[in-house]
């Protein structure tokens, strides 16, 4: 790779002002059961009890971290709870929590101009809880639906059926969410191109503002990973893996919904904010066990099992269990290979302004050779993937990192 110059910020500053926007992620490590294809930090059979004082714990971490200096000079425009399933624990606790995190940094009411997001499983939704989420803050709400198949859902270890998910959806729109994201899943045991089209079909027929539309990875240390490693994992070829995904982009875009990622689909207006500020690399703070927080390129994960997590909580300690200190030329990669997983791509005067490089003087020889196999492209001055990178991405990435 052809490395010419060394990124230096704005007269060799940190390059994120204080001023810019910034986020914050809400960890809640709680299942019904562990998915078979799960990796993320979350558990099941935890006693109602631990997860009453973790949500208190949680509640005394977002007071800290409110009141801490970095976060006195930010701007809060979004707030993202996911897990895990963060609707199994209990809706009044639940409700209050968001309140207080709202109220805390800055994000009032459910009328405010700033994103809240809650995740939730169809089958552990119900309208009293919605109603209260709505009033507490939360104005979009992200559904684990995955399938519109009922043998695909048990496949992949899922708790709730079709009939189920509708519902959940049906009882959102009732409680007033004019912003719901459908998660979807391809690329699963035993489906096959058919089976999809139908299950983005009926995804469509609900008429969700957003779409997440993830390819199925088998995660290392997962039940799948094991089933895989013992040729007993069916999935579908890689041909057929690449025709589900290319007709989802054509129908999506047919129907009105913009690919504005490269698994994130939206109608106009109704982007996800808070993933874009991961995307375009920017700061957030992370709550609960298992969080990572990224502040001004230091990048720091809590402690990942509920208990110790709450014991550090309560005994006044930070609950930070690693920390990482990105250089400016790992910040200069990361904002680069991020800001290329957007469909606009990432914007080389804001590269030059916060670094002071352009791509093509970082990179050289590997900018022209991405262009030249039709896998990158400039436009009006921005970087992106073309539509054949799109597809290439991991390929595109591997090179740039």
């Amino acid at each position: 790779m052809d490395r010419k110059m060394t990124p230096t910020g704005p007269a060799g500053s940190d390059p994120e002002a204080a001023s810019t926007p910034a986020g914050i992620y809400v960890h809640i490590p709680f299942c019904q059961k562990k998915c078979p294809y799960c990796s993320f930090v979350s558990y099941a059979g935890i006693k109602p009890q631990v997860r009453a004082g973790y949500i208190r714990a949680l509640t005394r971490q977002a007071l800290t971290m409110a009141g801490h200096p970095w976060s006195g000079t930010r701007k809060f425009h979004t707030l993202f709870i996911g897990g895990g399933t963060p609707s199994a624990v209990d809706p009044e606790q639940m409700a209050m929590f968001i309140d207080t995190c709202c109220k805390a940094f800055g994000i009032r009411g459910p009328n405010s101009a700033a994103e809240v997001s809650f995740e939730a499983n169809p089958n552990t939704v119900n309208a009293a809880m919605l109603k209260q989420f709505r009033q507490a803050g939360v104005n979009r709400l992200s559904l684990g639906m995955q399938s519109f198949s009922d043998a695909l859902l048990k496949k992949i270890g899922r708790k709730h059926s079709v009939r189920q998910g509708i519902r959940a959806f049906d009882i959102a729109r009732a409680a007033g969410f004019t912003n719901i994201n459908l998660d979807l899943m391809y690329g699963l045991p035993g489906q096959d191109v058919s089976t999809w089209k139908k299950s983005l079909d009926q995804a469509l027929a609900l008429g969700p503002e957003h779409l997440s539309v993830y390819e199925l990875t088998v995660e290392p240390n997962t039940p799948f990973a094991e089933l895989a490693a013992r040729g007993k994992l069916n999935l579908p070829s890689e041909d057929a893996a690449l025709a589900m995904l290319e007709h989802t982009r054509e129908v999506l875009a047919a129907n009105g919904y913009g690919q504005y990622e490269i698994s994130n689909y939206a109608r106009r207006g109704f982007a996800c904010r808070h993933n874009i500020n991961y995307w375009e690399n920017g700061s957030y703070v992370g709550l609960g066990a298992g969080a990572v927080s990224c502040f001004s390129g230091v990048r720091v994960k809590s402690e990942e099992v509920p208990e110790k997590f709450m014991h550090s909580i309560n005994s006044n300690l930070p609950p930070y269990k690693e920390a990482e200190f990105l250089s400016l030329a790992g910040r200069y990669r990361e904002t680069v290979i991020m800001g290329l997983r957007m469909t606009a791509g990432v914007s080389m005067d804001r590269l030059e302004k916060l670094f002071g490089l352009r791509p093509q003087q970082y990179y050289g020889a590997t900018i022209d050779r991405l262009k030249s196999e039709g896998l990158l492209e400039e436009v009006a001055s921005r970087l992106r993937l073309t539509g054949r990178g799109v597809l290439l991405a991991n390929r595109v990435f591997e090179q740039l990192v």
